[in-house]
């Protein structure tokens, strides 16, 4: 249960974060290549194509990335063997 509520959390994170780099992707993608404005045309192509698509990529990089940080911590054990008592006189 832990691990899949770490994947949700990852994957919202990840959108979220996605999403911000993709419209800052967009905005360099516009400005660079000099899309034209008419009728709000680079607008949309930040809002519709790079917004969508950052999200979509950052969302399955934070679940995966979450998913595997929640499987492996689950795999470590919590407490480690005691250790066996050292003989003493030597070092």
């Amino acid at each position: 249960m832990k691990i899949a509520l770490l994947v949700l959390l990852g994957l919202l994170l990840g959108a979220l974060g996605g999403a911000a780099l993709g419209v800052g992707a967009g905005l360099a993608w516009v400005e660079i290549f000099k899309t034209s404005n008419f009728e709000g045309y680079s607008g949309m192509l930040v809002f519709f194509t790079f917004m969508p698509l950052g999200a979509v990529l950052g969302g399955l990089a934070g679940a995966v990335a979450f998913g595997v940080l929640a499987w492996r911590d689950a795999q470590i054990a919590l407490e480690r063997p005691p250790k066996p008592p050292r003989k003493r006189g030597h070092p």
